[in-house]
This record gives structure tokens, C-alpha cells and sequence, in this order.
């Protein structure tokens, strides 16, 4: 058995979507454990284009295990999109499995990025405004909303409206728990069946000898403990966060 670690050594798009496609000829799992879809890899196979967010690219290869680890946000919207995008170019992702630990990014936390990006002025740190960083602020305060929540309506509105509550005390925001809980009720039915522990898919595989790829998203240059702080992102984007 052994595990790859791809990172980028600097600020991102280094063509690390280059090598983790060939790389994943030879391995039977292929793990995001960081980020979320502000990070791209791009991935050209018989001069087809393949821009990939969330998914890992490995699902280009047939019968690789597909994981989004733990360490990942995840925008419903943008996954489901993703998934259709490449099921309409006839690719399935059958393997594709979701952490049920993952954390969710929801409408507000775009909102929330945006707001406090132009509060910056001058000092933008330059984000996606996907809510990435607000997502992150959730899990560290331990109110976020996992992957799994979004698979139970009583949990979901009880998390919901204590995320929400607490950013409006210091955003005007123009949600309601009412507009987002039936919303993200829906993805979690439609993403119900790639939702799982992936923890216990990593452990079997690592018991069965297998080979397993870890793709890291941005550079280690804006990793948010070893990165050009505070002009970083908010995950580990170093080795040491897929350990995690």
C-alpha cells in the first residue's frame, strides 16, 4: 500500500490536475481533504476539457473510489452541478463518496465573504466569494452544518437557525431559516446516497493493501498556518491537512 500526497508548492495552479490524473491510473482512491470549490484542477483527456471543483479527478478514470474527505466545504448547489455536468458527458460517478463529517457551505456565508471582503477596502485579501471562509469560521466555532445534517429537517432547522442567528447579529443578510431549510432539504435527498463515513472507506482501504491518492487544492503558500498570512485560505493546504 501507499499514499500520495499532491500539493502545490507555491500559490496554486501549479498543474498539479496534470500529474493527479496520472498518477491516479495506478491508485484505487482519490481524496480532496481540503478546500472547497474555490480551488479548480483542470484535466484535458483526448483533447477534452475537464474542470473539476469539488469532485476529485480522479472520476475521470472508471472504477477509482472518488472521496471528499471531512476537511472539505461543500456547496450543495455547485456539487450537484458538477455531478450533472459530467453525467451529461456521459461520465458516471457511481463511486463518488461524500463525508458525512464534511461541512456545509450555505447562501449566507457567500454573502457574509462578500461584505467583509469590501469592508477591507484596499486590503482585500482577493477571495472567491464562494463562503469558503465563513464555512470554516462555522466548523471552528462548532456551530457549522455537516454533510449529514442536511439528511435530518429537525437538525438541520435547529443548526440552521443557530448559524444564522449568530451571523445576524452582525450582518444584514436577508435570509430566513425558512428560505434555505426546504432548499437544502432537497440536496441533501438528491446527495443522500453519496453521503457515508468515509473514514471507514480510507481505514478498509488501508487494511487491503491499496493504493491511495490525496489531491490537495490551492498551494502551500496559502496555507492558513504556513502561507503568506493573513493573504492565504482558510484549510491546510499543506501534507499535513490530509493527515487530518
Amino acid at each position: 500500500m501507499s499514499s500520495i500526497i499532491v500539493v502545490g508548492a507555491q500559490w496554486g495552479d501549479e498543474g498539479k490536475g496534470r500529474i493527479i490524473d496520472a498518477l491516479a491510473k495506478k491508485a484505487d482512491a482519490v481524496v480532496r481533504f481540503q478546500g472547497g470549490s474555490n480551488a479548480g484542477h483542470t484535466v484535458v483527456v483526448n483533447g477534452e476539457k475537464f474542470v473539476f471543483h469539488l469532485i476529485p479527478s480522479g472520476a475521470l478514470r472508471r472504477g477509482k473510489k472518488c472521496i471528499i474527505g471531512n476537511g472539505v466545504v461543500v456547496d450543495p448547489r455547485e456539487l450537484l452541478s458538477e455531478i450533472e455536468s459530467l453525467n451529461l458527458r456521459g461520465i458516471r460517478v457511481d463511486s463518488l463518496y461524500l463525508s458525512s463529517n464534511a461541512h456545509v457551505i450555505m447562501p449566507y456565508h457567500q454573502k457574509i465573504e462578500e461584505i467583509e471582503e469590501e469592508q477591507r477596502g484596499k486590503n482585500r485579501i482577493g477571495t472567491t466569494r464562494k463562503g469558503v471562509g465563513p464555512a470554516y469560521v462555522d466548523k471552528a466555532a462548532r456551530r457549522g452544518i455537516r454533510a449529514v445534517d442536511l439528511l435530518d429537517k429537525e437538525i438541520l432547522n435547529s443548526k440552521l437557525r443557530m448559524s444564522l442567528q449568530f451571523w445576524k447579529n452582525s450582518f444584514e443578510l436577508g435570509f430566513s431559516v425558512e428560505d434555505i431549510l426546504e432548499e437544502y432539504l432537497e440536496y441533501g435527498r438528491r446527495l443522500g446516497k453519496f453521503i457515508v463515513d468515509t473514514s471507514l472507506i480510507i481505514h478498509e482501504l488501508v487494511k487491503e493493501d491499496r493504493t491511495i491518492l490525496f489531491e490537495g487544492a490551492q498551494g502551500s503558500l496559502l496555507d492558513v498556518d504556513h502561507g503568506t498570512y493573513p493573504f492565504v485560505t482558510s484549510s491546510n493546504a499543506t501534507a499535513g491537512g490530509a493527515c487530518t
